[in-house]
């Protein structure tokens, strides 16, 4: 007899592995395909800024219009994110096809976990369609903390109704599986579906 109740699952570098086509770096081609430099990109937008945008206390249209204006005055806003969400959205199908397998035999619940600003939370979650196989997406922005911050994973207990010994978590980021496991949650870094795998044999699932 498990005590899991609900698995939950970070979504960059487990459920989503990067550019639409050949995983790892989402902006690997933007050079090419958009005209703006990622390294310069990188440097510039995501300074300290990300932080106050990825736990929603700021918008992340002002601070993009600022770093476009700047290195890609062609580009708007629109047409940079449009770009960005969907480069970076290689979707693992394999674990989604397990999970759908487990479901069907458990009666589990399934949530996502993830540090997210508002806009690609949304299109995870939409556009992704992430929403026909997850209950409910936790993420940053949302909740106003960011993991591996405590009131993060303290909110996805309230909202869940689970306390730590009834989530099986899996995050490939170090720092959030400790934190987790701080808080009582089973968790498991993630490697690949072996991961997956080992941990479902481990709680009896």
């Amino acid at each position: 007899m498990t005590d899991i109740r609900a698995l939950v699952f970070d979504v960059d570098g487990v459920l989503v592995t990067g550019h639409k086509d050949k995983g790892g770096w989402w902006h690997a081609d933007m050079d090419k395909d958009i005209g703006l430099d990622p390294e310069l990109f990188q440097r510039a937008f995501f300074t300290e800024q990300w932080a106050e945008i990825v736990c929603g206390r700021q918008g992340i249209e002002e601070p993009l219009a600022k770093t476009l204006a700047d290195l890609a005055s062609h580009l708007s806003v629109e047409d940079m994110l449009d770009y960005w969400f969907r480069q970076d959205s290689k979707l693992e199908h394999t674990l989604l096809a397990e999970l759908e397998t487990l479901r069907s035999r458990c009666n589990l619940g399934l949530n996502l976990a993830t540090n997210q600003e508002h806009r690609r939370a949304d299109y995870l979650w939409r556009e992704m369609e992430l929403e026909h196989h997850f209950d409910a997406i936790h993420y940053s922005a949302d909740i106003g903390h960011a993991k591996p911050d405590d009131e993060f994973f303290a909110a996805v207990e309230n909202r869940t109704g689970f306390d730590g010994l009834h989530l099986l978590f899996f995050d490939d980021q170090e720092r959030n599986v400790l934190a987790a496991r701080e808080r009582g949650w089973q968790a498991h870094i993630w490697t690949g579906m072996e991961t997956f795998e080992k941990a479902l044999l481990t709680h009896g699932l």
